[in-house]
């Protein structure tokens, strides 16, 4: 199963942000901390390099993420020209408040009341954008849900007479080229529920977590280190259901794998099963040198 999901609105949001692209010195791009390659837009990056912009990475929710792995992905961001990474979280107020003197080392010729320096959020849906911008304003001028594509319109804020920011909504690109990609978001609720199946992105999210985690999911769901070992990822999903108590009424007590998806996803999204990445530089180094087979859904069991 491929996932895509580009809302109508985002066309327009595209058009508007490459505008603004324009008039802008620094790009802020907010980036999930657990899957920071797939969670990056290629078309940030093409407006981005069209206009020869330096760009601020925001790891965000770095205190969900590995922090090992996290530092993996700061030092390989280090390595391009014109970049530089920071890891936060935008639960910590302290995070946000630092971004600003960030973007004025990538630009330092603004910094006058005559050239102020211009800063442009971007980022895809869901990746904390809005939280960003209201810790960082510290005033709730943002709309913030646990759905993505909260936001619609862009805004700009002066944070000083010195410092502009604008803040753009959520942007994904028409076409998803890695299966994988595609399931690492939709596992951490990047992309809306009525582009996926829930099982297949559980299935998916427990094949990495059995590979990479399993001591975490071990814990979580109270299961002995020898049943794991024999675990594969749709026996996974089965036993969270059974563990959780997933049953169908009337169905001769038949598993419900669905709402078992939604608990495994859930505990991965907020951070219930401990600190996790889904991707590394060298995966997705291996990723892109090899391809990716489409993940195991349950119709193929």
């Amino acid at each position: 199963m491929s996932i895509q999901w580009f809302p109508g609105h985002m066309t327009s949001a595209r058009r508007k942000a490459a505008e603004t692209m324009a008039r802008t010195d620094v790009v802020i791009e907010v980036l999930d901390a657990r899957l920071p390659e797939a969670s990056s837009n290629p078309m940030i990056r093409e407006l981005r390099l069209a206009r020869q912009r330096p760009c601020l990475k925001l790891l965000n929710k770095a205190d969900l993420a590995d922090p090992v792995v996290t530092q993996a992905w700061l030092d390989h961001y280090s390595r391009q020209p014109g970049v530089k990474a920071v890891a936060i979280s935008c639960k910590k107020p302290g995070d946000a408040a630092k971004v600003p003197a960030l973007c004025q080392q990538l630009a330092p010729h603004r910094n006058d009341n005559v050239k102020p320096l211009r800063m442009m959020i971007m980022g895809i849906p869901n990746v904390g954008k809005s939280t960003f911008m209201n810790a960082l304003l510290k005033r709730r001028i943002a709309a913030v849900g646990d759905e993505p594509a909260v936001t619609k319109s862009q805004q700009s804020f002066d944070l000083s007479l010195r410092q502009t920011i604008i803040d753009t909504p959520g942007l994904m690109w028409p076409k998803i080229e890695h299966d994988a990609d595609g399931f690492m978001l939709a596992a951490s609720h990047a992309i809306g529920r009525n582009a996926v199946i829930d099982a297949d992105v559980a299935i998916f999210l427990a094949g990495i977590l059995l590979a990479r985690y399993p001591a975490l999911l071990a814990a979580r769901y109270k299961v002995d280190a020898i049943t794991m070992a024999a675990m594969d990822a749709v026996g996974i999903v089965e036993t969270v259901a059974r563990k959780r108590g997933c049953i169908i009424k009337g169905r001769g007590g038949e598993l419900d794998l669905e709402k078992a998806a939604m608990i495994l996803l859930t505990d991965y999204r907020g951070g219930a099963l401990g600190r996790i990445s889904l991707e590394t530089p060298e995966t997705r180094a291996a990723m892109l040198a090899a391809g990716v087979l489409p993940a195991p859904t349950l119709d193929d069991e």
